[in-house]
């Protein structure tokens, strides 16, 4: 896995949203364009606390039914605190359906913000919504909830997949109001500058196609 990146270099990302980071991660052919972000039935909360960027820490929860044994936080809080910061925390739901009950409320979001997290993406359920948006803490989840049920985490550390994407304790994640993806680490120091191009070659466009020279036969000289 690559290093982690320098406060400067997570600073210059953070500047971008995750539209434009999609549109440059294209560029280099890393990955297939279909993949590497999450379905659409994992949605922003909070839209307007902007974009949220920080590194995985993965693990599965269930609500359904009480837990079969007792599961020690005290590991879960030091994977935590082994994880680079600033950290998001992913949880898979193990329900069927999904979202019975809340891991996240007030009490979990104020913790996890005192752990060094920024956010959480899970499929399942969220609540407390005025209390953790005061905190200034993210939620993208499938689910809104009224009761914790018997939630429980059930492991800690092993990747999961949500929304269609995997994602495993170390991945960099990012999110903003459009949804959940992945910044490859291999390829996050030179995304900044792959942004400005990308920016760069769509201003031209939206530049002709907003002045009053525009015309049809010079937008197909422009689009090639």
């Amino acid at each position: 896995m690559s290093p982690p990146l320098s406060p400067e270099e997570f600073e210059a990302l953070k500047k971008y949203d995750t539209c434009t980071i999609s549109n440059a991660i294209e560029t280099f052919n890393f990955r297939p364009r279909n993949a590497g972000f999450m379905r659409p039935e994992i949605k922003c909360v909070f839209p307007d606390l902007g974009v949220m960027l920080g590194y995985a820490v993965t693990g599965t929860i269930e609500a359904m039914r009480p837990a079969a044994q007792q599961y020690s936080t005290h590991g879960w809080y030091d994977l935590i605190a082994q994880t680079p910061a600033p950290r998001v925390i992913v949880l898979k739901d193990l329900d069927d359906p999904p979202g019975v009950g809340s891991f996240w409320g007030e009490v979990n979001g104020n913790i996890h913000k005192a752990l060094g997290c920024v956010g959480t993406v899970t499929n399942g359920g969220v609540r407390d919504l005025r209390e953790v948006y005061d905190l200034g803490f993210q939620f993208y989840s499938q689910h809104i909830d009224v009761s914790h049920a018997y939630i429980h985490m059930v492991e800690s550390g092993k990747p999961v997949t949500i929304g269609g994407l995997q994602v495993k304790t170390g991945d960099l994640i990012q999110g903003d109001r459009h949804g959940v993806q992945i910044i490859p680490l291999e390829i996050a120091r030179d995304i900044p500058k792959a942004c400005e191009e990308v920016i760069a070659r769509e201003r031209v466009i939206i530049n002709y196609c907003q002045s009053s020279d525009f015309t049809v036969e010079g937008l197909k000289q422009l689009r090639g």
